[in-house]
């Protein structure tokens, strides 16, 4: 039986349906077409497949995107202030901790954070992402001051700041439970929360990658209390280390299942592992792997699109990790948005990456443009602020093709 979906009956049908692709696999592709949830079962099939299979996966998550936001592709004129390096949890995938002591050890006061927020927004930017270490010497007041210096000094630029970490630190140097603390911060100027510290939210996976020290249930619980307060947050995912498909997919079900919950994601931002400095790679080279495939690039963002389909629909694709040219061709693969020009980067640069600490506003035009895109200018809640049409005589394509 042709498991065409009724929306293409009597017309061409999807680039998937043809003989490469199992039954199973077009079945599952349909119903992905039609809206249907995409189960665990499910993915790990999408994430099993190779060749022409993997390629349909791809095609139609672009197509999904395309119903599910249109032929546009955003970015954020952001910077990013990390404003300690001194950190103590000794996460063995991270390389940016430094001890107190150490000669590149950085804490900037909130003046200091202050500045660069204000250099930023006389730069355009909109948004200021503002996460740093768990530094022994922080109370629960350098959060707060850390906001109201900012807010004093640039009114309208938007914080997104603090990791669900640091507010499990912060409630406990405060002794406040999440919702109070986070009304609080939200008070003074909070507008959204970054959510990562996720990595993979697995207890056996986290166990070995940070020694399950802020545990699955307790950043579930530190997001759903700033979805409740009104506190927007982003997700995310760290893949490509010790993990496998199978976590990868429960990972995004926890994150739909959330979201229907709460409404509080804006996005889903996949991060891939960068293993070259890092003590978890390093230390078990014959165990970790040395960051995802780039097949594992290309179906991360297909299936989370697909996945994630009418629950959060804008789905991120991280130049910092993949580069932008990578970064370009996911937006053809289920990805929407290159996420933000950032000025600054410095903690996937301490574990080895390549990609610079800034792509420019006009480059990542563009990169939209180059996959046939009209470009946009966003806000961090999604909303347009300039929109750039593509000129279709003149634009560089993108092949859509990104596994082999």
């Amino acid at each position: 039986m042709n498991p065409i979906p009724s929306t293409y009956q009597g017309r061409r049908a999807p680039a998937f349906f043809s003989r490469a692709v199992s039954a199973p696999v077009q079945q599952i592709l349909a119903q992905c077409l039609q809206g249907n949830e995409l189960s665990v079962a499910d993915a790990c099939v999408l994430f099993a497949t190779q060749g022409e299979e993997a390629q349909a996966v791809l095609d139609t998550a672009d197509q999904v995107r395309q119903k599910r936001v249109g032929n546009t592709g955003s970015y954020v004129i952001t910077r990013n202030i990390n404003f300690t390096n001194v950190c103590y949890m000794g996460c063995r995938f991270c390389n940016f901790a430094k001890e107190k002591g150490d000669q590149d050890a950085e804490f900037l006061t909130v003046e200091q954070v202050a500045d660069r927020a204000e250099e930023a927004w006389v730069r355009g930017a909109t948004e200021v992402c503002i996460q740093g270490g768990l530094h022994p010497d922080i109370d629960a007041n350098y959060y707060r001051d850390l906001i109201v210096a900012v807010k004093k000094r640039v009114p309208d630029i938007h914080i997104h700041a603090f990791s669900p970490f640091e507010i499990w630190y912060g409630c406990k140097k405060a002794r406040l439970e999440p919702e109070v603390f986070l009304s609080e911060l939200k008070a003074l100027g909070l507008g959204t929360m970054p959510g990562t510290a996720a990595e993979i939210l697995d207890t056996e996976i986290r166990k070995q990658l940070t020694k399950n020290k802020l545990t699955t249930e307790e950043w579930v619980r530190i997001v759903k209390a700033a979805h409740s307060v009104g506190v927007r947050t982003t997700s995310t995912i760290m893949y490509g280390h010790v993990d496998q498909p199978i976590h990868w997919a429960n990972h995004l079900e926890l994150l739909r299942d959330i979201q229907k919950e709460t409404g509080g994601f804006t996005e889903f931002v996949p991060l891939g592992f960068i293993h070259y400095e890092t003590r978890l790679y390093n230390d078990n080279p014959d165990v970790v792997r040395p960051g995802p495939t780039r097949d594992e690039h290309f179906k991360m963002h297909a299936i989370a699109r697909l996945m994630l389909q009418g629950h959060i629909d804008n789905i991120q694709a991280s130049w910092v990790k993949m580069g932008p040219d990578v970064a370009a061709k996911m937006l053809r693969s289920g990805a929407n948005d290159l996420g933000g020009t950032l000025m600054n980067e410095s903690i996937s640069r301490a574990a080895g990456a390549t990609h610079g600490q800034e792509v420019m506003p006009e480059d990542m035009v563009a990169n939209i443009h180059s996959a046939g895109l009209e470009a946009v200018q966003r806000n961090t809640l999604y909303e347009p602020l300039e929109t750039f049409a593509v000129d279709t005589s003149v634009i560089r394509r993108i092949p859509i093709q990104g596994v082999a």
